[in-house]
Formats: structure tokens, C-alpha cells, sequence
């Protein structure tokens, strides 16, 4: 959410931030929160004003009291009563008006930073850089689920009967790389300085829309029926959550957190039979990273926050490229946005493995995250980005160590994560 003071002093700079977002059906909504701005500033000032009157003349009753001039006492004792019904009457209609002017206000997106390209969709993102060398092998690679079954490690009609589409059971050898490929992730965050977290899995609403606009709400959220709770689509929106309400003392910034755990997410919509599998699930598990800090010191973590993905999958021998996500494709609170994607043998592409959001102050200030620094309070920056996002991350895991005889050969980091194990042997032919 943007400042209204910022709003108001510069609404063609909002107006063509809106543009270059081809979000144009939003930009009445500036003049709109203008108007209610106004509204709203000259409510409380009336208030303000009736308030004094009411308490100079309420002081004055005593005196006339004393001084036994009734008749006046109890004509300021009417006077005061109307006050308060019209004080009642402006403060009703300010609550009224302060509602609807943050609600226009969540809907208008952020000012992406000059650096971002613009663009509609994500058919218009730009590829950054390549990190590691493509390979397409000699031999067929199977579809991802196809490998699994031949090690016994996946069954997704039992999850069918059980939950329905979109869920799955991993077992063997394919649950326990699973596991590690999340371990090995945690440690690598460790190393690098990150505090380990393991999160609440649900949340309040008044969390849910400080970390995320309407539109991904409806999209993504998993509501619990009958109470104010919802099963969380990231880590990120519980450990954001936990700022809630509080003000950070600016020396103990930055604070860098590496968060596990599941993800609930509805995934509405058709999609492709590349998304089939477990591609593209209502359920899976996640190592997050997040970072709070000082506003001049975001976009210096946001480069590091995608390189620490980068080295991760990397280390494992899985060759990767950065994507920046055009205007049009960045969600309405992000700043700034990469893609983190991984080569895919089978599909001779890449495909996403990550995500890294400079979200600024938009939910700092949703959510009232501020900074207690020497020249005062401010809001905090906040910054996400993914580790590693297993089943998918398996994916691209298994295509890429996959050999001509079926085995699947495990990079030398995630060893001590297996047992040792040089090399998965699969169970069928």
C-alpha cells in the first residue's frame, strides 16, 4: 500500500505507474482516494474543532454551577449534548470514509523501480543470465513421474482417492531425496548466515491481506471454514506476519531468516500437461528466505537474496538462468521481481524453480512494520525469495542427474542428506 501523502503530492507519477502496469481500469481510484483523502482530513479537522468547543464548554458549567447561575449551567449542559451528537455524527462518518479510502488504496499497486522492463505478461520477462551448461542427453528423459514409479517412490492414485487431484504420495528413496534436498537447503542458509525458522502454518486474515494483494488471495488461499484462519501458501506470509505491530530497533537490522514449511495453495485455473504430475500441486513443502531491513539497503539483498538460489542449485549440478519479471507480470505489492528457473532435459527449457520479490515498504506499511532509527520511525523493507521448493525442485533434480541406465546419480552436497548414497538404483525395468 502506497502513502496517501505520496498519493496525493504526486497522483500523475501513480496514475502512470498504473499504465505502465496495463492495469488503466485502475486509475480512477487515484482521483477517487484524492477525493476521500479530503474527505477524511476535513472530517477529522471539524471533529477536532467540536471537540475543543465541547471541552471549553463543559469546564464552564462548573463555574456557572458555583457562581448559581443555573439557567446558564444547564443551557451549556444542552449545548454540550449537541456536541456530542455531532461529534458522534462526524467520527461515524470519518470511520465510514477511512474504510473506504484503504480499501481503494490496497488496490492500487505499488511503484515498481525504474529498473523493471515493461511489458503485459510474463511472455514479455527478460532473461538476465545462464548460469551452468545445458545438457540434452544421448538417451529419452522421462516425464518426472515416470522416473519416480521406477524407483517406487511415487503414487499419485492412491493421493487421488485419499485428497483428489493435485496431491500426491512420495515413498522410498524418492520421499527420503525429498527430505534432503530440504535439509541440504536449510544448512546452506545456515552457512550463510540466516536464522532457521519453522513458522505457523496458518494464519489471520489481517495477516493475509498485509502480505498479499486481493486478487492472490482469492487465487492461492485456503480459507478454515468458521474461523478467522487460513492454511498459508508460504512460508513468507507467516514470518512476514510476525512483524506484525512492531517497531524494530534499526541496529539490529538486517534481520535474515530462512523459514520451512508446507504449502496449501488452490492453483485455480486450467493448465497444461507439462503441469501434470507434481508440477503444479495444492500441497507441498518449501525453504524460504526473508529479509527485513533498512529501505537503502533492499536492493543490495534482493541481488544476494537470488544468488543464494543461484549457488544452491548450482552446487547440485543443476544448470539455472535469472528471469526479471516484466511490469505487467509483477503482482501489485512487488517492487521488483526474478525468477529463479531450471533447465529441463526432457523439455529442452527451462521452467521456474523460484522466486525473488522486493516487495519496498508496501507490507511493512499494510501490516505496520516500522524502524526505530536515530531521525525517528520509518517503515521496513521486506524481501522474500525461495530456496528450494521440492516436489517441483525435484523435478528438474531428477532429469538432470538421471543416467542412460535409469539410475539417478546424487551430487556429492546431498550424500551425507542420503545415507551416503552415490547413486539411486531404481526397483523396476
Amino acid at each position: 500500500m502506497l502513502d496517501i501523502k505520496f498519493v496525493r503530492e504526486n497522483p500523475d507519477i501513480v496514475k502512470e505507474n498504473i499504465k505502465k502496469k496495463f492495469q488503466e481500469a485502475k486509475l480512477p481510484l487515484v482521483d477517487e482516494v484524492i477525493a476521500l483523502d479530503a474527505e477524511l482530513r476535513s472530517a477529522k479537522t471539524q471533529a477536532d474543532e467540536l471537540r475543543a468547543i465541547r471541552n471549553k464548554t463543559s469546564k464552564e458549567i462548573g463555574g456557572l454551577m458555583a457562581q448559581g447561575k443555573k439557567e446558564e449551567a444547564e443551557a451549556a449542559k444542552e449545548r454540550v449534548k449537541e456536541f456530542g451528537d455531532r461529534l458522534a455524527a462526524l467520527e461515524a462518518k470519518e470511520s465510514e470514509t477511512s474504510e473506504q479510502l484503504t480499501k481503494k488504496m490496497m488496490i492500487i499497486p505499488n511503484i515498481i523501480d525504474p529498473s523493471v522492463p515493461i511489458g503485459k505478461d510474463d511472455s514479455e520477462n527478460v532473461e538476465i543470465k545462464r548460469y551452468g551448461e545445458p545438457v540434452v542427453p544421448d538417451f529419452e528423459v522421462p516425464y518426472h513421474s515416470d522416473i519416480m514409479e521406477k524407483f517406487n517412490g511415487i503414487d499419485l492414485d492412491a493421493a487421488r482417492r485419499v485428497a483428489g487431484n493435485g496431491f500426491y504420495y512420495l515413498m522410498g528413496d524418492i520421499a527420503r531425496l525429498h527430505s534432503a534436498v530440504i535439509s541440504y537447503a536449510r544448512d546452506f542458509m545456515i552457512d550463510r548466515g540466516f536464522t532457521y525458522c519453522v513458522p505457523p502454518f496458518m494464519i489471520r486474515s489481517n495477516v493475509v491481506t498485509g502480505v498479499m494483494s486481493f486478487a492472490e488471495m482469492d487465487a492461492m488461499m485456503y480459507k478454515i471454514e468458521g474461523e478467522d484462519l487460513y492454511l498459508i501458501g508460504t512460508s513468507e506470509h507467516s514470518m512476514i506476519g510476525k512483524y506484525i505491530d512492531t517497531i524494530v530497533q534499526e541496529d539490529t537490522l538486517p534481520h535474515t531468516l530462512t523459514s520451512y514449511s508446507p504449502c496449501f495453495r488452490k492453483e485455480k485455473g486450467a493448465h497444461g500437461i507439462e503441469e501434470r504430475g507434481v508440477y503444479r500441486i495444492h500441497q507441498f513443502e518449501k525453504q524460504e528466505m526473508i529479509v527485513i531491513c533498512k529501505p537503502e539497503d533492499s536492493m543490495m539483498w534482493f541481488e544476494k537474496l537470488w544468488q543464494n538460489t543461484v549457488d544452491l542449485f548450482r552446487s547440485m549440478d543443476i544448470p539455472v538462468r535469472t528471469i526479471e519479471c516484466c511490469s505487467g507480470d509483477l503482482a501489485d505489492l512487488k517492487v521488483k521481481s526474478y525468477d529463479v528457473e531450471a533447465w529441463s532435459p526432457r523439455q529442452k527449457k527451462y521452467f521456474e524453480v523460484g522466486s525473488c520479490s522486493n516487495l519496498g515498504d508496501a507490507q511493512a506499511r499494510r501490516l505496520k512494520i516500522r524502524i526505530n532509527g536515530k531521525n525517528g520511525k520509518y517503515f521496513a523493507h521486506t524481501l522474500n525469495n525461495t530456496v528450494v521448493a521440492p516436489p517441483r525442485m525435484l523435478i528438474a533434480f531428477l532429469e538432470n542427474n538421471l543416467q542412460a541406465d535409469g539410475s539417478v546419480k546424487i551430487p556429492e552436497v546431498l550424500r551425507p542428506y542420503m545415507g551416503g548414497k552415490e547413486v539411486l538404483i531404481p526397483t523396476k525395468k
